[in-house]
């Protein structure tokens, strides 16, 4: 099928690639870097509030990948639409998946965490402490749920129809807002009360509501691209749905079993010890400096393979895929020896004990020392097999190897071996190989490789 032999230009795709992933590689390590400033602010007040914090967002954590699963899974659509400049249709999308994940949200979040912030805190941690604070949290910052509903499904519209400064530039203003309410609510300055906890809770709040507020000002009031009258994002058609469906529902089961996973591995950390959990926030924290901006080229891999597989230019689609999957691992390489060597400074941020710095670094050491694996992984699920709609192996793949390998290991070199967090830690990357494996399989199968628009 694929003998053709398909030269790619380098100075062309460099240039597309830079217009596609940096805008979105910037938004997320400004997320990410201010999500360390916040941990910074928090982490002033002590080890039991950063923990606190770490514990609370958990839920939020599960919450985004939900969102971003079936947001994910519905790009395929939206990027090969965009490869035949279909907007009527990706107006659709759009308005299925608002739909979708709204009602996901208010249901399934927004509820339990208004009315039983306790219970969820529990599932993460006996320790009373940080349970007492964590309630103020979730309580109060649980109408995020609802905002990000709706701003994740246009963000990812934007994204397809290749304007990500767009999502950018709001990003920035949000963010920036966030960091400056943080200040304001954590430490009561300007004449407001101090908060501490409580005060990260709002700040966030008040700036995810702003966030959907620009967002439809943009688009709708700007008249953006992907605007168009409120009937044009309803009003969908059986098979368009059933194929939405079909692909999302995957995706949006492999980012939400890979979000407990990682709460879970949370809850197993929660019951170390304070100290442990705190250095496991903090590394977590840092290492996603790197990471959330790396795995733009997931996204970038999505759009851009996803727009050739539109078009129904397969053999392209696949050398196109292998050059940028190249090119990821070897900044995966680069970040993580950049992680390693900043990280002493970084970690000396933090209020730490010596203890904790120490269990920081060594956590630290072993996510650079697997940053390309773990990239690479993420970027073939991402970006190259939900290009192609090959969702539902991507889905097995990583959920296996998560719940298989991983959670076990965890809990059991936490609960019942009682090993130092850093050799739990180094433990649950044995999943990261045994996913490299099986999705390097797939990838030279070329069972991925499929246009799942021409029915439409």
């Amino acid at each position: 099928m694929m003998k053709q032999t398909i030269v790619i230009e380098n100075k062309s795709l460099y240039r597309t690639l830079a217009s596609v992933a940096l805008p979105i590689a910037f938004q997320s390590l400004i997320a990410s870097s201010l999500s360390l400033i916040d941990n910074l602010m928090v982490g002033s007040l002590g080890e039991i509030e950063l923990a606190a914090v770490g514990l609370s967002v958990q839920i939020y954590f599960i919450h985004w990948m939900v969102m971003f699963g079936f947001t994910s899974g519905s790009s395929t659509f939206m990027s090969q639409f965009w490869g035949n400049q279909d907007l009527f249709n990706i107006r659709k999308v759009t308005g299925f998946a608002i739909t979708v994940c709204f009602t996901v949200s208010f249901i399934i979040f927004f509820v339990p965490a208004v009315f039983f912030p306790e219970t969820i805190l529990r599932i993460f941690t006996d320790i009373d402490e940080p349970i007492k604070l964590g309630v103020e949290y979730i309580r109060t910052a649980a109408i995020c749920f609802l905002a990000i509903s709706i701003t994740v499904p246009f963000t990812a519209a934007l994204r397809a129809t290749q304007q990500t400064s767009i999502p950018l530039k709001i990003s920035i203003l949000v963010f920036t807002t966030n960091t400056v309410l943080n200040y304001i609510f954590i430490f009561g300055k300007f004449g407001a009360p101090e908060l501490g906890v409580k005060g990260a809770a709002l700040a966030t709040a008040i700036s995810r509501c702003l966030e959907l507020l620009i967002m439809i000002l943009v688009v709708f009031v700007g008249k953006n691209k992907i605007a168009g009258k409120l009937n044009e994002f309803f009003g969908w058609s059986k098979i368009l749905m059933f194929k939405i469906v079909s692909n999302a529902v995957p995706t949006t089961l492999n980012e939400t079993m890979w979000g407990i996973g990682m709460a879970t591995y949370n809850a197993a950390y929660g019951r170390v010890g304070i100290t442990e959990f705190a250095a496991i926030q903090a590394s977590s924290t840092i290492n996603n400096l790197f990471v959330m901006a790396i795995f733009s080229l997931g996204d970038a891999i999505l759009i851009l393979v996803g727009q050739r597989l539109g078009r129904g230019e397969l053999e392209y689609a696949v050398a196109l895929s292998k050059k940028l999957l190249k090119i990821s691992v070897v900044i995966g390489v680069i970040a993580g020896i950049a992680l390693i060597l900043s990280s002493k400074f970084i970690i000396q941020l933090f209020k730490f004990t010596k203890e904790g710095q120490q269990f920081t670094f060594l956590i630290l050491l072993i996510y650079g020392l697997f940053m390309a694996l773990k990239l690479f992984n993420g970027i073939m699920i991402t970006g190259t097999l939900r290009s192609g709609g090959d969702t539902k192996y991507a889905m097995l793949a990583e959920t296996g190897c998560v719940w298989l390998i991983g959670v076990p290991l965890v809990f059991f070199g936490a609960l019942y071996l009682k090993l130092p967090i850093y050799f739990v830690v180094l433990m649950s990357q044995t999943e990261e190989i045994a996913k490299f494996i099986t999705l390097y399989r797939r990838f030279v199968s070329l069972k991925w490789v499929k246009n799942v628009i021409f029915d439409i």
